[in-house]
């Protein structure tokens, strides 16, 4: 997943910032915690940083990722 998730930024060009977590840093361990993941998931959050779409664990749908993403950005037009 973490490669379909960076190849996001080529898909939508200077619209679209991905980034990967370690999920064993303290930090993160914490974001998966309150997002009710158990091991791993996906966020996308807007441009105000809120979580907008989530996916976990290993339900996360790449399809649905992409038309979530469309779907923000024709919103933001």
């Amino acid at each position: 997943m973490k490669t379909a998730v960076s190849g996001l930024e080529k898909e939508f060009p200077g619209q679209v910032k991905t980034e990967n977590l370690n999920a064993r840093e303290e930090e993160s361990r914490k974001i998966i915690k309150e997002q009710g993941f158990d091991t791993h998931g996906l966020l996308i959050r807007n441009a105000k940083d809120e979580v907008v779409f989530k996916q976990a664990d290993h339900k996360v749908k790449m399809k649905e990722v992409r038309a979530e993403i469309r779907k923000l950005l024709e919103a933001a037009q």
